[in-house]
C-alpha cells in the first residue's frame, strides 16, 4: 500500500472516531439530568400501590413492582382486587404523613424512580416485606420473608404485575432503560455504606 493511499485511510479513521466520540459525548451530555439527585417532599396522593404524587411530580417507587390497580388475584379459590388491596397498603403505610422521596432517574413515562419514606418507614422495603409489592431490581431479602410468611400477594395465587401487564396488552412501566442501568451501578459503587 503506497504512502498516500496509508494517510488517507489513516484519516478517515481518525475522522470517523472523532465524529462517534462527538457522538457519545451528546448522548451523555442529554442524560446529565439523571446524574442529579432530586429530592421530593410533601403530601402524598397514593396513585396505585407503587406510585405517589408529590405536588406536580409523580413518584414511582424505584426496586418494587405492585399489582395494578385492576389487577385481580386469587386467595381461597377466590378472586380479589389485589391492586386495590396494595394501593390501600401504600395509603396505611404512609398514615397520613409527609413522604420524602429521592431519586436520580426517570422511568419512560417521566416518573422520578425514587425512594420513599414517611416518617421512618421505608416505604419501598415496607410494600415488599408486607407483601403488597415484588422485588424489581432490589428489595429480593423483603420479597423472600414476605413469600415465606405467607403475607400479602404470597397467601394465594397471583401474575407478577409485569407478566399482568403484559398478558393485558399494557406495556412494562416498571422497565428503565440502558443507560439508567448503567449510572445505577456506578452510583452503587460510590454510594457510601
Amino acid at each position: 500500500m503506497s504512502p498516500a493511499r496509508r494517510g488517507t485511510g489513516r484519516r478517515v479513521l481518525d475522522y470517523g472516531l472523532t465524529v462517534a466520540l462527538f457522538a457519545l459525548l451528546a448522548l451523555v451530555a442529554t442524560r446529565l439530568d439523571r446524574l442529579g439527585t432530586r429530592s421530593e417532599q410533601g403530601r402524598a396522593t397514593v396513585n396505585d400501590g407503587d406510585t405517589v404524587t408529590l405536588g406536580r411530580e409523580r413518584v414511582r417507587l424505584r426496586g418494587i413492582d405492585a399489582p395494578e390497580y385492576t389487577q385481580t388475584c386469587r386467595r381461597d379459590g377466590t378472586g380479589y382486587a389485589c391492586g386495590r388491596q396494595a394501593r390501600q397498603a401504600l395509603v396505611d403505610l404512609i398514615g397520613g404523613r409527609p413522604v420524602t422521596c429521592t431519586g436520580w432517574q426517570r422511568d419512560r413515562y417521566g416518573r422520578l424512580l425514587g425512594d420513599c419514606r414517611a416518617g421512618d418507614v421505608d416505604l419501598n422495603a415496607a410494600l415488599v416485606a408486607s407483601g403488597w409489592a415484588v422485588a424489581y431490581g432490589g428489595y429480593q431479602a423483603e420479597e423472600a420473608k414476605a413469600r415465606a410468611a405467607k403475607a400479602g400477594l404470597w397467601a394465594g395465587s397471583f401474575d407478577r404485575p409485569q407478566d399482568w401487564r403484559r398478558l393485558h396488552g399494557r406495556p412494562d412501566e416498571a422497565r428503565h432503560d440502558a443507560l439508567g442501568s448503567v449510572v445505577d451501578g456506578f452510583r452503587a459503587l460510590f454510594r457510601p455504606r
